[in-house]
């Protein structure tokens, strides 16, 4: 009987299994063989309206009873997975814009999305689903570089728009993958459209950008983004024109009628609080009003509090709920296209293992791109590459053994950094001497800071500082770890200490004393990625909120040599990449003596100087002379270092600069008198190996320049002014320092045989093709470069633009035709109010390794240029 019973159980439970199963299968949301759109009505009509409100939010929790799970909207992949733990960090974006090369681009960019991926499946089998834990990223940055002293530049391809759009549409295919059905991750292209603010406040008031402007140069890179890469998401910029970006009608018809976007539109953060009251024009919006208008206007997301608004904005009637159901439906597009309501196994991305991550390939690759991404400015009496018989080389400057330049800004984690002086270090081995010597600070009032050492810190009888863990952000209860940590210097890259799950959240108390070496004044600070507060004595000099972006700040204290000093440093880890290091600069370091005595000792000296992510990124509280705010008040070398290389000239070493910075440097005198420079840009983990490849001839440099390097800040226009006037390569009237597409090799090429045809009819594509050949003795890497310049135009054109360029690799004494093609609106002439227009005349077409339109002095050395021109008819005919 008994058994019968137990049968009869068993057969009960598997009908109502089954039934249970069938009932899921039903949902139309779950059932993978509907079409997308159907299946996202169906969820979106299931949610409440407060459900639908916390969806749109970037925090998004979970709705248990439907089984959407949390999900956090803001991650970071602008040159490597950043921010969230360890990653293969490529460089900076605009040392990727400077090798000029699509194929690596796409390589670098699926790279970066395999880690992406990696690491989403690794928190997702953890429960963890916080920020920069996701699958939608804000990269790339594809804004253009239209002024060297905006400290975000570094985040873009440049000042061209054609470069920028070939650059980004392979970056954004390269994310994305190639898998019809399954986004491997959702880019974001960002900050569309106007450019983004000059000034150092959230916002401020845009002059007038000319139609004309709009369409020939900020425009061009996002209409390739959205119709050529199918880009999933589009950030817009805090900067209006006559509204507010976030409110603009005109970028939902832009976007979506004329480019036939169909992605999802997000708010840059905290611009919806900035909306102004349309009918006054001088009074702010409450968040209700604000909340609505955006989403009337088109925009799906921000990661403001303003969305929690949206349930009273459709209780006020100022939106519908079918206007917000629209919203919402292209936000859960995206979460559907990257396999997030599918049965896992049948979304092949998440098959990606988290061995991905730093793969020996993938650092391979970061190598590679830091090689390329390195540009030879200049190489007098071929001073390069060295020798690898030198006995003695003095490497100096505030640059040398710095971590940080070598990253940029947004970064991944790695566990090892390889700076310049490391890299040559590797390269010479034991048969030279390396002498090193920081040489300078960055700027005056910016301290060189370098970590605690645990000689100068104490906690009881014993050296360093008594570290208390919790498992906790309120640093409340019994500590799970208590121990003596003699540096503060903690990168936890894969597991924090106690077997605290990494992106867990944890807090570490440090309490202890500080006893100076020498009396005067000293610069004490944390880097950290998460909150801080940071005491000495009775007095609390650093308080930075757990989610913060990560930091580095430093404060002048007074301080006496041997006197204990009480430090209490807390930290508040609330992310996937913990890590924090104490730091401080001691006064009188005589600096510049000791990097003459290193260079009087060597037979050869490399000065690495430039800038750091410390003084030009996003708007950050720092004024010194030469910087304000994350900006460049001044585009020179700073005057500390403008010294060194100077003082270092006077002992007539065979000297090298190399400059590392996140944009165009002015420095004639040093390029007057020294007789080789290299750019490096941010160039990675890998930069300080790259670089020495260079130096000493074991890569031939390829690199180009993005960017106009000026010979003085003079040369610019106003920073509030947006106009392109006398602006980038395409308008400046000046005589650069060095000219965009510039850049030298240790090999030559010589260009023949220019074709193209004699005329164009109205709407025709024209072929242009070149041979090029390495004439001389190295195998070498050619940038073809092709310019098109309109001299009959009855509207206003650039003086040349770039219309194509392919990156070549040759043997000595190889040939190779390269091919291009050019569309109507690539020779086509932009009018004032922002159409295309085909007139009769003649088209300029120029060729070769760099941009025409330069003296001797200014087209390098290695290569040449060939020029052409064909007669396009038409009768004023608008594309």
């Amino acid at each position: 009987m008994n058994r019968k019973i137990t049968v009869f159980l068993v057969l009960l439970c598997l009908v109502a299994c089954h039934s249970s199963s069938r009932q899921a299968v039903r949902l139309p949301y779950l059932n993978m063989l509907l079409p997308l759109e159907e299946r996202v009505k169906d969820l979106v009509n299931r949610m409440t309206l407060e459900e639908k409100v916390t969806q749109m939010q970037y925090d998004a929790p979970a709705i248990d009873r439907l089984g959407v799970p949390a999900y956090h909207w803001w991650s970071e992949c602008l040159h490597g997975v950043g921010q969230a733990g360890m990653a293969t960090v490529f460089p900076q974006a605009i040392g990727m814009a400077a090798a000029w090369n699509q194929p690596l681009m796409y390589e670098v960019a699926t790279a970066i999305s395999d880690e992406a991926r990696a690491k989403h499946n690794h928190f997702v089998k953890e429960g963890k689903r916080g920020m920069y834990e996701g699958l939608t990223f804000s990269a790339p940055h594809i804004e253009i570089f239209r002024d060297p002293r905006w400290g975000r530049g570094q985040e873009t391809y440049g000042e061209d728009p054609f470069l920028t759009s070939r650059l980004a549409v392979s970056f954004i295919r390269g994310l994305q993958g190639e898998d019809k059905r399954y986004l491997k991750v959702a880019a974001t292209a960002k900050h569309f459209a106007l450019p983004h603010r000059p000034g150092t406040g959230q916002q401020t008031d845009a002059k007038q950008v000319s139609k004309q402007d709009i369409y020939e140069t900020y425009l061009p890179a996002f209409k390739a983004a959205v119709e050529e890469a199918g880009v999933q998401s589009v950030m817009l910029t805090h900067q209006h024109q006559e509204s507010p970006a976030n409110s603009q009608p005109s970028l939902e018809h832009m976007l979506r009628d004329t480019w036939h976007f169909n992605g999802y539109v997000v708010a840059d953060c905290t611009t919806m609080h900035h909306l102004p009251d349309q009918a006054t024009q001088d009074a702010r919006l409450d968040a209700t009003q604000a909340a609505a208008l955006a989403i009337s206007a088109g925009t799906d997301l921000n990661c403001s509090c303003v969305s929690a608004y949206l349930k009273e904005a459709v209780e006020q009637q100022l939106i519908t709920e079918d206007s917000l159901d629209e919203s919402l439906s292209r936000l859960l597009t995206a979460r559907f296209r990257l396999g997030m309501f599918d049965d896992p196994d049948s979304v092949g991305w998440n098959h990606i293992p988290y061995e991905t991550v730093r793969s020996k390939k993938h650092q391979q690759l970061a190598l590679q791109a830091s090689r390329e991404s390195i540009v030879l400015l200049k190489n007098e009496k071929n001073t390069l590459p060295l020798s690898k018989d030198i006995t003695s080389i003095a490497v100096i400057g505030p640059n040398a053994d710095a971590a940080q330049p070598m990253l940029g800004t947004l970064p991944g984690t790695s566990p090892h950094v390889v700076t310049l002086l490391e890299g040559i270090r590797q390269k010479v081995g034991s048969q030279a001497e390396v002498l090193y010597a920081p040489g300078s600070r960055y700027a005056e009032g910016v301290p060189t800071l370098s970590v605690v050492p645990a000689s100068v810190l104490s906690s009881g009888d014993q050296p360093g500082l008594q570290g208390a863990y919790f498992d906790n952000l309120s640093l409340e209860g019994t500590p799970v770890l208590t121990r003596q940590d003699s540096l503060i210097d903690f990168t936890w890259a894969t597991q924090p200490p106690a077997q605290l799950p990494v992106a867990d959240t944890f807090a570490v108390r440090w309490t202890g004393y500080l006893e100076p070496r020498t009396t005067g004044r000293h610069y004490i600070g944390v880097s950290a990625d998460h909150g801080v507060k940071l005491s000495l004595e009775d007095s609390l000099y650093m308080d930075v909120d757990p989610a913060q972006h990560p930091l580095e700040k430093s404060f002048p204290v007074n301080l006496e040599k041997g006197k204990r000093y009480r430090i209490s440093l807390e930290y508040y880890n609330a992310g996937p990449d913990p890590q924090v290091h104490l730091l401080w600069s001691e006064p009188g370091s005589p600096l510049l003596e000791q990097a003459l005595a290193a260079a009087r000792k060597a037979e050869v000296v490399v000065l690495c100087v430039g800038l750091t992510p410390q003084l030009e990124s996003e708007p950050m509280p720092l004024k010194v002379p030469g910087f304000a705010d994350g900006h460049r008040t001044d585009i020179a070398l700073p005057p500390p270092q403008e010294s060194l290389i100077r003082e270092v000239y006077k002992l007539g070493k065979p000297t090298v600069l190399v400059l590392m910075s996140g944009g165009a440097v002015a420095f004639p005198w040093a390029n007057s008198y020294l007789p080789a420079v290299l750019e490096a840009w941010y160039p990675g983990e890998f930069g300080g190996a790259a670089i020495a490849d260079v130096l000493f001839g074991d890569y031939n440099p390829s690199g180009r320049l993005p960017v106009t390097f000026y010979q003085s800040t003079r040369d610019l226009p106003a920073f509030e002014d947006y106009s392109m006037e006398n602006r980038t390569y395409k308008f400046f009237k000046g005589t650069p320092l060095y000219p965009f597409g510039y850049g030298l090799s240790y090999t030559r090429f010589a260009y023949q045989n220019l074709q193209l045809p004699d005329t164009a009819r109205i709407s025709d594509t024209v072929q242009v093709s070149v041979e090029v050949t390495n004439t001389g003795d190295r195998t070498g890497d050619e940038v073809v470069q092709l310019y098109v310049s309109d001299r009959e135009a009855s509207v206003r054109t650039p003086l040349r633009a770039l219309q194509g360029f392919r990156k070549v690799h040759l043997q000595p004494g190889e040939t190779q035709r390269v091919r291009f093609t050019l569309l109507p609106h690539q020779y086509a002439a932009i009018t004032e109010g922002g159409n295309f227009l085909l007139e009769p005349g003649m088209i300029h077409v120029s060729v070769g390794g760099a941009q025409p339109g330069f003296g001797p002095e200014l087209t390098p050395e290695t290569t040449e240029i060939l020029h052409g021109s064909f007669f396009s008819e038409g009768e004023n005919v608008h594309l």
